[in-house]
């Protein structure tokens, strides 16, 4: 099984253009939480589930990985979805499914644009397109950015 650290070094390698590493600053995150509200809207049986079921499954299936690999990111990253899947919860009780369907789309769409414009900056492919598992890996290399400018040093 491969390290976070090997992981990370891997996405990193991929993502060397500064241009490309501020638009996955912009993008990367709009992208997770536009999937986990698309997740929201999905049609859960009333009897047994509320509205965000699936999202929270998506969440907590995707905490489990990082968990596997990093428990000091995966707790981090928990963090992080909690803040994104009480945000969506708000929406949805503001907005209707149907509503925030559609804003989701619409964020998720203009938001893989900015980062296939970054790859194109890049002049590398996504790294997802040779392992799906990456696409846990974007928000997870984030993560670590961020806590290590908040001066902890081992974040893996």
């Amino acid at each position: 099984m491969r390290s976070m650290q090997d992981w990370l070094d891997g996405y990193s390698a991929d993502h060397q253009n500064p241009t490309n590493q501020t638009l996955h600053w912009i993008c990367v995150p709009p992208i997770v939480w536009s999937v986990i509200a698309l997740l929201w809207t999905l049609p859960v049986p009333a009897e047994f589930l509320r509205p965000g079921a699936w999202a929270v499954l998506a969440m907590v299936l995707a905490f489990y990985w990082y968990w596997k690999h990093s428990h000091r990111l995966a707790a981090a990253l928990l963090l992080a979805f909690a803040v994104l899947g009480v945000l969506t919860n708000l929406l949805f009780q503001g907005l209707g499914g149907a509503s925030l369907r559609w804003l989701a789309l619409g964020v998720f769409a203009l938001a893989w644009i900015g980062q296939f414009i970054g790859h194109r900056f890049e002049g590398r492919r996504p790294s997802f397109l040779t392992d799906l598992s990456y696409l846990l890996i974007g928000p997870a290399w984030l993560m670590a950015k961020l806590l290590r400018r908040m001066g902890y040093r081992n974040v893996t």
